[in-house]
């Protein structure tokens, strides 16, 4: 006769120590987890979980002209969005002229020396992150910015606050395509 009394007076040591582990719900619908990930620093690549299908939205290219002043050059990008659900990615379609266009405004203050090497690349795929998740409605800080090679002599106090970063809607930016010309 295996009734919950029984398993309670013969296991009861171990199904309290089994229940006191189980993941709390939160009101939400959600395990704790989820919220906990999204109160934490942002996640690195390698921090993902293996087991989530990547949700990707592809961009339209972009072409723009860049900010070089000795000579006209443009670039031509083409981006595509790595994003933490599906939930996102019916957002990304609904905000889809705001996310262009701040990306577009991101492109259009590089010159060609900013963005042709790797560095730069990663830099800008990090401000593309951020300016789209912008879009979404996200608060995001910008990061401590490294002297530049223009000497930008403006004090940015505001930007050393230490604030916890929360993972992002936009997971990482991906490019499709990039010429400079």
């Amino acid at each position: 006769d295996f009734t919950p009394a029984f398993f309670l007076s013969r296991y009861g040591g171990g199904a309290a120590l089994m229940l006191m582990k189980k993941k709390p719900v939160d009101e939400e619908g959600g395990d704790e987890t989820a919220h906990v990930e999204k109160a934490k620093p942002k996640a690195k690549p390698a921090a993902r979980d293996p087991k989530a299908v990547p949700v990707f939205a592809p961009l339209d290219p972009f072409t723009v002209n860049l900010a070089d002043r000795e000579v006209e050059r443009y670039a031509q990008v083409a981006v595509t969005l790595e994003l933490d659900d599906a939930k996102t990615e019916a957002l990304v379609k609904t905000y889809m002229p705001a996310i262009r266009n701040n990306i577009l405004m991101v492109l259009a203050h590089k010159t060609s020396s900013q963005i042709l090497d790797n560095d730069g690349k990663l830099k800008l795929a990090g401000e593309i992150q951020r300016a789209s998740s912008r879009a979404l409605g996200i608060e995001v800080e910008e990061p401590e910015a490294e002297d530049e090679e223009e000497g930008d002599a403006k004090p940015k106090k505001k930007k050393k606050k230490k604030t916890v970063d929360v993972a992002l809607p936009v997971v990482a930016v991906h490019f499709s395509n990039f010429i400079v010309q």
